[in-house]
């Protein structure tokens, strides 16, 4: 199941209808599931991923979350730092929006400014998230709702990865 995209917007993943909450933590559940029986997933085979991150920004341990996440499912993932907050001219983020968007199957932007990321969701045409990675993201606390099989370290792991197995085409 592929979760709803308002033009590869980033912001469909602010508001997850209960639904699509429910189908999230399914689909987390079914990967915790493989992990205990040594089956890992790859669903993301051949996908490229980028974490756009400005240069300053420290969120180290998001970054590697979602690394990591996304090549145990197979993808490769690379760590951009771009610089776009000190673009001035729309122009030249959409621009670079667009040429991302042929390079990579899904974007994810952490520590950068909340138009920027809306400026690159609107013109990469692919999946664009604003800290899905980190803590404060509204999918975090969906990990509780794991069972106690593995640790809660693990379970954000799994969401997160429900999350791009579930809109990585």
């Amino acid at each position: 199941m592929l979760f709803p995209f308002e033009n590869h917007n980033f912001s469909a993943f602010h508001a997850l209808s209960p639904q699509d909450e429910t189908a999230l933590v399914s689909r987390a559940r079914l990967l915790q599931a493989a992990s205990l029986r040594g089956a890992p997933s790859l669903q993301l085979k051949g996908k490229k991923l980028g974490i756009l991150c400005d240069e300053g920004s420290d969120s180290s341990e998001s970054r590697l979350l979602f690394q990591h996440a996304a090549e145990e499912l197979g993808a490769h993932v690379a760590i951009i730092r771009p610089a776009l907050s000190s673009l001035g001219n729309p122009g030249e983020i959409e621009h670079t929006a667009r040429l991302l968007g042929r390079f990579y199957d899904a974007l994810e932007c952490q520590g950068m400014a909340p138009e920027v990321v809306r400026q690159i969701g609107r013109h990469a045409g692919i999946p664009v998230y604003d800290g899905l990675a980190c803590a404060s993201h509204s999918t975090a606390r969906l990990a509780a709702l794991l069972d106690e099989r593995t640790s809660p370290a693990d379970n954000r792991r799994f969401v997160l990865q429900a999350m791009l197995s579930g809109s990585v085409a």
